[in-house]
């Protein structure tokens, strides 16, 4: 039977942060709860992630990216309102991620890599995301939560989280690997490779003492600054900064037969390097996206190691300076917006 929509009553308008356009500031508005229809479920936004992609969307950097947009694809709350086609009961506590909707028809999508989908949309970037009080998302790539984790400090896991999971198993069986830029989705993945036995060796900018007394905390066997060389030849690179020049680093670090994993959605041009750096057998790899498979994986395996997300909170109203924040390197671990005043921001 299908879900029967509602609405409470103490629901009597959205909030959202809005982005205009690429280079712009957000700006809050006001607006009605929607109407979901088909499989669409209304989310009312406990926490919501705030993710190095916001700032991509915010610089301009993401082809075809919708504006004015709401960013926000790490928001975990519960269903208000669903819609005839729903696959979640409305009470349901959920987890919307960066894949929004897949067309299921085409090759990508019929072979288990719907994340390659070319029709494919994405929450806060095609689709209002979670820098709001409610947002609209398609219950079928939605990801069902524990309540027990807490809304801000899961939101991490939504994004950050399956972004360095698929990273670290395209790395294979690399027991020595390197992490470029250790931010959300860094923190979260050694914990995992440490859970796993495997030794991380984490790289931040220079001179970024803090960052690198943060991966030593969360399991990093050895941090020092990307400016470098490895202490000794590794497996595998994973690569979340976005700055393509860590690509022929990583090549140098890696030894033969490993490989360099690029685990953003965009990066600054590679530079030039010479062959040598990729011979012996050496890869790069992209990551793109995530499917619904991944998040199955991932929440199991987080669970299984016990991982835990280092967040710092802001009230809503305060999205532009998490942005901020995020942008000048003065976060370690992930910033989350608290977007309903339940959760202690600070």
């Amino acid at each position: 039977m299908s879900p029967t929509p509602r609405q409470s009553p103490d629901d009597n308008g959205v909030r959202a942060l809005v982005l205009p356009a690429p280079g712009q500031r957000l700006r809050e508005e006001s607006r009605a709860v929607p109407t979901p229809e088909g499989a669409d479920v209304v989310i009312r936004i406990r926490a919501c992630g705030v993710c190095r992609t916001d700032l991509h969307l915010q610089d301009g950097d993401l082809p075809g990216a919708c504006y004015p947009i709401v960013p926000g694809h790490q928001a975990i709350g519960e269903v208000l309102v669903a819609g005839p086609g729903s696959t979640l009961q409305v009470g349901a506590w959920t987890g919307a991620t960066w894949l929004g909707w897949t067309c299921g028809e085409c090759e990508f999508c019929r072979s288990g890599r719907e994340n390659l989908c070319d029709r494919a949309r994405f929450n806060g970037c095609h689709r209002d995301g979670g820098f709001a009080t409610h947002m609209v998302a398609d219950s079928r790539y939605c990801v069902p939560m524990d309540r027990a984790l807490g809304a801000a400090a899961a939101t991490p896991l939504l994004c950050a989280g399956l972004i360095g999971y698929r990273s670290l198993r395209m790395a294979g069986n690399a027991r020595s690997i390197g992490i470029y830029g250790f931010g959300s989705a860094a923190h979260l993945i050694t914990q995992v490779a440490a859970f796993e036995d495997r030794r991380v060796f984490a790289f931040t900018r220079p001179g970024d003492f803090a960052a690198q007394a943060f991966a030593r905390d969360v399991g990093a066997a050895w941090a020092g600054g990307s400016d470098v060389d490895a202490p000794e030849p590794l497996d595998a690179a994973l690569i979340f900064a976005p700055v393509g020049a860590m690509v022929p680093k990583a090549l140098r670090d890696v030894k033969k037969g490993g490989s360099v994993i690029c685990g953003g959605i965009h990066m600054s041009d590679i530079p030039a390097f010479p062959y040598a750096s990729l011979w012996g057998e050496r890869q790069i790899r992209s990551v793109a996206n995530l499917t619904r498979r991944d998040a199955v994986q991932f929440m199991e395996v987080a669970a299984s190691a016990g991982i835990s997300a280092h967040i710092r909170s802001y009230p809503l109203s305060r999205a532009n300076d998490a942005l901020d924040d995020l942008r000048s390197g003065a976060v370690n671990g992930t910033a989350v917006l608290i977007c309903d005043g339940r959760e202690q921001a600070g």
